[in-house]
């Protein structure tokens, strides 16, 4: 075959992560085995590729043992590198390409990376893509690694307020991440038994919330509210935290929590508190379901190189691993549809949408 994959982690971090880079290593050099197959990985992300001297290191069978629990990624990942940025870098990457001698990158990421993947054909770079984030909310792929693992947490995190807000009476407002994408909000707040669920896809109706936090003040005297980032009021806009020029995913949201509980206050006689979980999301080692499903997306990616099925995103639909081209998703999200059965049956066992 005598060919060399790179493997790169783009974006945020994410559990998971290593079980992909072991998967695809792994697969790579059984199949390879005699026949002149090599494996890098890149460090930092695309960054790696970005500078005056290319940033990666070979990826042998032992190198990758002894990590498919561990969070993170053991290459190290970027989400402000961006080598579409400019002709410049764009020229600076294909020369560190051809000096490492790369016939294919496994570029292992959200909807961002996938984007970039898909602009480095420019510069005839082939590229497998493989899906990841704690959001869900990557196109035509219906359960990505790490969203397992996120939704166990900010649960967790739930579970724990509820006890804080039963023996105070309080009102508590748990936020979670999720960007546009209310996925991670919805299946955390049913399964920690929110009361008050509010996703970046239904524009909340503050008078609804404060109607139903008042009821719950007269009979549970406390309410669980689980808002997700990109969540905000009829009418208004979302709460960005702060604007990265130059990066592919440039705004950055958070806050929203604080600023619903601003809007609540003055008319509770509850007092109400907010929690942002923020990184502890995307940190901590992955559930089993995420081990098991990182481990499928990296094996799929190696048969696609091995396949010569090149500048596709491996998937998952209707349960069974496939794959798509890397266009169709590139610079999409998969949102939560309004008439989604997980949104008609917390309607019908009572929680609050904000609607």
């Amino acid at each position: 075959m005598n060919m060399r994959i790179g493997v790169l982690t783009g974006g945020g971090d994410c559990p998971g992560l290593n079980a992909v880079i072991r998967a695809v290593t792994k697969s790579l050099i059984q199949h390879g085995h005699g026949k002149g197959v090599e494996v890098l990985g890149i460090l930092d992300g695309f960054e790696g590729l970005m500078g005056d001297t290319p940033r990666a290191r070979p990826l042998v069978w032992d190198r990758v043992s002894g990590i498919l629990h561990m969070g993170g990624t053991i290459l190290g990942t970027s989400n402000s590198a961006n080598p579409l940025k400019d002709e410049a870098t764009l020229e600076q990457v294909r020369r560190n390409v051809r000096a490492l001698g790369l016939d294919v990158v496994v570029a292992i990421g959200g909807d961002g990376t996938m984007s970039l993947a898909h602009g480095l054909q420019k510069i005839g770079l082939a590229c497998v893509g493989v899906p990841k984030t704690i959001d869900n909310d990557i196109a035509l792929c219906e359960r990505s690694f790490g969203f397992d693992t996120a939704v166990a947490t900010a649960t967790d995190a739930l579970r724990r307020v509820e006890s804080t807000a039963n023996s105070h009476h309080r009102v508590m407002i748990v936020e979670t991440m999720g960007r546009h994408a209310g996925w991670l909000a919805l299946e955390s707040g049913i399964a920690g038994a929110a009361d008050v669920i509010l996703l970046p896809e239904i524009d909340y109706d503050l008078q609804a919330i404060i109607d139903r936090c008042r009821e719950r003040e007269q009979r549970q005297r406390y309410t669980i509210i689980c808002i997700g980032e990109g969540a905000k009021p009829r009418g208004g806009e979302i709460t960005v935290r702060e604007r990265v020029a130059g990066s592919p995913d440039p705004v950055r949201l958070g806050g929203v929590g604080h600023v619903l509980r601003q809007q609540l206050q003055p008319h509770l006689k509850s007092e109400v508190r907010t929690t942002v979980l923020g990184y502890v999301q995307r940190g901590g080692d992955p559930t089993p379901f995420d081990r098991v499903l990182a481990t499928r997306f990296g094996h799929h990616a190696a048969q696609l190189v091995i396949a010569g099925q090149l500048d596709r995103m491996v998937t998952l639909q209707d349960g069974r691993i496939g794959s798509v081209e890397i266009a169709r998703v590139a610079n999409t999200q998969r949102k939560v549809p309004p008439n989604h059965d997980l949104i008609t049956m917390a309607r019908d066992i009572g929680v609050c949408l904000g609607d």
